[in-house]
């Protein structure tokens, strides 16, 4: 029965300190775009790098969403996860959620995670984008663009008009996933 109770303490210890490993922005949940799915970020990219980046349907960076989606394929097996939040916070975005996934899933073939239409600055942000927002500054147009190391650092913050492919990001990204 001892060796029982010492077991269960350690199993709920190790529990207990990987559970608080991850952030608290982290510690939410939001619904995929275009679907009734809900994405635990602790859950689900506890411990991986992340590629976040605000997105919106009607935004002349919109084709922005190629190289995202060429950065997802590319650096998907080292652990990375790109991550889009759909936003109107410009009032770039479809008014109806179903275009909107239509654009990302549809016409850019899109196969990261896309957020459903939340706010990703000021008092109404999203908490991940509070945190991101807080850490690096609220993004002053559709595509701006974070990473953030596997502990939850965040590491940049990038400008709507710098390219998913620019060297910036790619030195970025390749000194966080050497980490």
């Amino acid at each position: 029965m001892r060796n029982s109770l010492i077991c269960t303490a350690i199993a709920f210890s190790s529990f207990s300190l990987s559970a608080s490993a991850c952030p608290d922005y982290l510690n939410t949940e939001m619904r995929k775009l275009g679907s009734k799915e809900v994405i635990n970020f602790c859950e689900t990219y506890q411990d991986k790098p992340l590629f976040i980046v605000n997105t919106a349907s009607n935004c002349g960076y919109t084709h922005q969403l190629t190289g995202l989606e060429q950065l997802h394929q590319k650096y998907e097996s080292q652990g990375l996860v790109v991550l889009g939040f759909s936003s109107d916070d410009f009032f770039q975005e479809e008014d109806n959620e179903e275009d909107a996934a239509e654009v990302c899933f549809g016409k850019y073939e899109v196969t990261f995670p896309v957020m459903a239409t939340s706010s990703v600055r000021g008092d109404t942000a999203n908490p991940v984008f509070k945190a991101l927002g807080e850490a690096k500054g609220y993004p002053r147009w559709n595509f701006s663009k974070y990473i953030v190391s596997a502990d939850g650092e965040v590491v940049a913050k990038f400008r709507s008009d710098v390219s998913p492919d620019s060297p910036k990001i790619r030195a970025t990204l390749a000194s966080v996933l050497e980490q």
